[in-house]
């Protein structure tokens, strides 16, 4: 089973590669003996996120969710990066493509299929709900320093 990298790590930051996303395929996520998903790995805990965590997903061609899910609290953002298929969420079901962004609230049951005839790669974001406020949008500082490489 494929692992998550280490790229480089200090104080204020750390940097993973999770390899080639055509590659997706070669991890899988136990989360219990009895349940495993192919293709998906997440980076949060290997990046030491505290403030959310995030997947990857490679669905291949006739593959799905195989369940719906909702959060407690977690807000979720999915990217679709490669292939197409479809997103239900509360009943609908919608096309999704590469190029497509999906957010779901904590209520909202959400599955995702692979329908197209290549691989279907998302990246989940995930965070808590409800938190972000006017103010966050201005929260970055430009700094007055040159960059040098």
């Amino acid at each position: 089973m494929k692992q998550v990298e280490r790229i480089a790590e200090a104080a204020n930051f750390s940097a993973i590669n999770v390899g080639k996303l055509n590659e997706l395929s070669d991890y899988v996520l136990e989360l219990g003996p009895d349940v495993k998903i192919p293709g998906k790995v997440f980076g949060g805990a290997a990046l030491q996120a505290t403030g959310g965590d995030f997947s990857f997903q490679m669905f291949q061609p006739g593959t799905e969710t195989g369940f719906l899910h909702t959060h407690k609290n977690h807000e979720e953002l999915y990217f679709f990066l490669s292939g197409k298929g479809e997103f239900q969420v509360d009943g609908k079901v919608f096309p999704v493509s590469e190029g497509s962004v999906v957010r779901v609230a904590p209520a909202g049951e959400r599955s995702v299929r692979n329908n197209g005839d290549a691989p279907l790669i998302m990246l989940c974001v995930q965070y808590r709900g409800n938190t972000f406020t006017p103010e966050d949008a201005a929260d970055g500082n430009i700094l007055n320093k040159p960059v040098v490489w």
